[in-house]
């Protein structure tokens, strides 16, 4: 194998005649848009890369587009799955800190904060759960349609 050219994520292989996929274009198109936003290109360089690169057939020519523009920086990825991660790491520490596997970072404080915040949720857990037992509307609820008015209500 031999060296991508600078700013291409795209793999190489030895052979320069191996055609490039959608998702390739797609990757540099992405690279294109990074670097105008950093103030890299202009938009007539990236509208000219742009129509580049549906003209070309092959990877080394897809690289071509990107080699004078430094390799992206891994970025976070996008959605839920950062935000789960963090949650699932907080929810693990404060676990093992409850249960005593592990030292507090600021000793009673972090314990009950997470007393605290366990029992609010099982107020607002019990709450929900009456409501949905005991019903919502009291007496219950009264039809408001377009008959309303036969019935003495309007």
């Amino acid at each position: 194998m031999r060296e991508n050219p600078a700013g291409s994520t795209l793999p190489t292989d030895t052979a320069d005649g191996i055609r490039c996929s959608d998702a390739e274009r797609e990757q540099v198109r992405a690279a294109l848009y990074g670097a105008a936003g950093e103030g890299r290109l202009t938009m007539d360089e990236v509208e000219e890369r742009l129509a580049r690169i549906e003209e070309v057939r092959f990877r080394h020519e897809l690289a071509e587009v990107t080699a004078d523009l430094p390799a992206p920086s891994p970025e976070v990825a996008p959605g839920w799955r950062p935000i789960v991660a963090a949650a699932r790491r907080n929810l693990a520490a404060d676990l093992a800190v409850l249960l005593g596997r592990a030292p507090e970072p600021a000793p009673g404080r972090r314990r009950l904060l997470i007393i605290v915040t366990v029992l609010i949720g099982l107020v607002v857990a019990a709450a929900i759960v009456l409501a949905t037992v005991h019903g919502f509307g009291g007496d219950g609820f009264e039809p408001h349609g377009i008959d309303a008015g036969e019935h003495g209500h309007g």
